[in-house]
């Protein structure tokens, strides 16, 4: 039975777009029928993602990956990037109503031995290059479009809520992700743009396969979960369906979603 479709009309942009929980929202996006564009860093690594990607694209409808699908390559942590993002989602699709912050690193890092460039690194990706992309995005739906408003989601973590001790690089961002949502919700809620955060759990994608490789810590993991499994990227995607329609999320903003399977109720 086919779904209902939420998004017709829409253009969506999400960075990091091609792996993980980025590329579950931008299927889930086309599904409901949103023109889509999402960004990536590029280079011959992601050839081979990529045609996953436009495969996966056509199977939602034949055709789409030319008529309602679009790539950008570029590093998310450089200022102009977020803003060639933008004015190329715009350029193909005439304008940008829904902006998801998802690109991101992790690298687990001992504290005492943690190198100044592993911190920068995971500074200027996840937190300077989010600010960059959200304030691209927010400069065109509050400027350039009529009439003006949208929905911008960050992708956060639930390890904005809590420690992390191989991860004292990385929370920081991820609570960091967390207040810009809030923030901007305030500073743009006169234009009509809602701004808001996903939180993820554990959820199994690329960043932390080596680490969920383990057998007897992905039980452990499973055992403080009240659903009994690790969340997948798919489970993030109707969150940010709810939070991208504006029939169903007028009236939501600053707000954070956690999507974790009930992890951090039960964290004792």
């Amino acid at each position: 039975m086919p779904i209902p479709q939420l998004l017709v009309g829409k253009v969506a942009a999400i960075t990091g777009g091609l792996t993980g929980i980025g590329r579950a929202i931008a299927l889930e996006y086309l599904r409901h029928g949103a023109k889509v564009s999402v960004s990536h860093l590029g280079g011959a690594k992601e050839d081979d993602l990529l045609a996953a990607m436009h495969k996966d694209v056509n199977e939602v409808e034949a055709g789409a990956d030319q008529a309602r699908f679009l790539t950008v390559a570029g590093d998310i942590s450089k200022p102009e990037t977020g803003r060639e993002f933008v004015a190329q989602t715009v350029e193909k699709f005439g304008r940008l109503d829904v902006f998801v912050s998802n690109a991101g690193v992790c690298q687990f890092a001992e504290f005492l031995d943690l190198e100044p460039s592993l911190l920068e690194h995971t500074i200027s990706t996840n937190l300077s290059g989010a600010f960059y992309a959200t304030q691209a995005a927010a400069r065109q739906m509050a400027q350039s479009q009529s009439p003006p408003g949208g929905s911008i989601i960050g992708v956060s973590s639930i390890s904005a809520l809590v420690g992390g001790g191989q991860q004292t690089h990385y929370t920081p961002t991820k609570a960091g992700i967390l207040s810009l949502m809030q923030s901007c919700a305030v500073a743009l809620g006169k234009h009509g743009i809602r701004c808001n955060a996903l939180l993820p759990g554990t959820i199994r994608t690329q960043l932390n396969d080596a680490d969920m490789a383990d057998p007897t810590k992905r039980e452990y993991m499973e055992g403080r979960i009240p659903l009994g499994r690790l969340g997948q990227p798919p489970d993030l995607a109707g969150p940010a369906v709810f939070l991208a329609c504006e029939e169903l999320s007028s009236y939501v903003t600053g707000a954070q979603i956690l999507v974790d399977g009930g992890l951090f109720v039960n964290l004792q």
